[in-house]
């Protein structure tokens, strides 16, 4: 039944492999077998999508509380533990799990031995409990409804702009953002398509600029790439200053209009609040809030 759930809302046998940590062919096996004993089928399969049947829909609807619920009653065991014990699943942009996790997870993990942590990185805001995952962190406060948010990591970060000093040398150093509008741009893409503009602030007035560059590259996955370029004398990239920090204090790369660097509050932990907090979450929540 976990696997049918599974698939059914990943919208694919892979996807949800990815998920969940397994393997399609695993799934695959499971959700025959369902089928086999219920003697109908709940998933339509296609080359290239799996949905549920009108069957499926109907099942599905009624296991995923169902589901939550057991996982919820199996957890009240866990509280007579001397230790929290079990698996926490938490859903990252790249960004966090590069800048925010790296000074909590081997402390929490010293704490809390019997806890399994799985880190998954996407970049998109989706459903946490609909991903597998008991929590996730995002750099935005505006939840969905029923969430809960906790602050996690540094609480004020900053877009950084830079590029190498040799590039810097050929192209000149911009005083003013419009400025930027003459100059190689390395830029970053989101998977749904959005390049975000690149915004400044300095004494009250914003200025949000759309320049253009020889190298796009998906937000996350790729920015490593765009920070390689830069560093190549490419161009000039916009970055997390921590990114981008080890670059900056070694000298490959300079800082490019920083009185002008955008400030933003730092992540979120957020999570479902109308469920059973699971054991490990709750003391993950727990180590965050004394230790930050």
């Amino acid at each position: 039944m976990n696997a049918f759930v599974t698939v059914a809302t990943a919208g694919g046998f892979r996807e949800g492999a990815r998920l969940s940590g397994g393997s399609a062919s695993m799934l695959s096996e499971a959700v025959r077998r369902l089928e086999t004993q219920l003697g109908v089928r709940l998933l339509h399969r296609t080359t290239r999508s799996v949905a549920p049947t009108e069957a499926g829909k109907g099942l599905l609807e009624r296991l995923r509380p169902a589901l939550a619920e057991v996982d919820g009653a199996l957890d009240v065991v866990n509280r007579f533990r001397e230790r929290p014990a079990g698996t926490l699943r938490l859903n990252v942009p790249m960004s966090a799990s590069r800048l925010v996790l790296p000074a909590i997870v081997p402390p929490f993990l010293a704490a809390y031995p019997e806890i399994r942590l799985e880190v998954l990185t996407d970049e998109s805001f989706i459903d946490v409990l609909a991903a597998g995952c008991d929590a996730g962190i995002r750099y935005d406060e505006r939840l969905e409804q029923d969430m809960i948010a906790v602050p996690i990591g540094p609480r004020v970060q900053r877009f950084a702009t830079a590029a190498s000093p040799a590039y810097l040398d050929r192209h000149g150093r911009p005083q003013h953002p419009r400025d930027l509008l003459a100059h190689a741009c390395l830029r970053g893409r989101f998977a749904s398509g959005n390049m975000p503009a690149w915004e400044f602030e300095k004494d009250g007035e914003t200025v949000l600029v759309e320049p253009t560059g020889p190298l796009v590259v998906r937000m996350g996955g790729a920015s490593d790439l765009a920070v390689d370029a830069a560093v190549a004398g490419c161009g000039i990239v916009a970055m997390f200053e921590d990114w981008i920090r080890p670059q900056l204090d070694s000298g490959v790369l300079e800082a490019v209009l920083e009185p002008w660097w955008l400030s933003f509050p730092g992540p979120f932990l957020y999570y479902p609040g109308r469920r059973l907090v699971p054991a490990p979450l709750r003391a993950f929540i727990d180590f965050i809030k004394a230790n930050g």
